[in-house]
């Protein structure tokens, strides 16, 4: 698989993470020694972007829902705090249950490549 193709949604990924409350910060994404990292830290980053992969799609796919003229611009916004949580949440379930997609696999073995590790 050839990973080119998702650069753009693993630096929106990338941005997205530094802007969270994560605590990252780009200094140290950019201080990172990439050729160093162990596998499992590999393995486990490569499945946080699957994670995320996954949250976009959802995500994309709910815009695809008609929205109901029945909600109040009040609980409308309680409702979609909660429905991105829960689009969160089982966007990590999705990666972590029986392999996810396989992305993160295939991800990280073409980084393996890359890296010659």
């Amino acid at each position: 698989m050839d990973i080119n193709g998702l650069s753009s949604a693993y630096t929106e990924y990338i941005s997205n993470t530094v802007n969270s409350s994560s605590g990252l910060k780009t200094s140290d994404i950019n201080s990172k020694n990439y050729a160093n990292m162990q596998d499992d830290e590999l393995m486990e980053a490569c499945k946080q972007f699957e994670a995320y992969f996954i949250e976009q799609v959802y995500k994309e796919m709910e815009k695809t829902i008609p929205k109901s003229e029945f909600s109040s611009g009040s609980t409308s916004s309680l409702v979609d705090y909660y429905k991105t949580e829960l689009i969160q949440d089982i966007s990590e379930q999705t990666s972590e249950q029986g392999g996810g997609l396989g992305l993160a696999q295939d991800l990280y073995e073409q980084m393996k490549r890359n890296y010659n590790l």
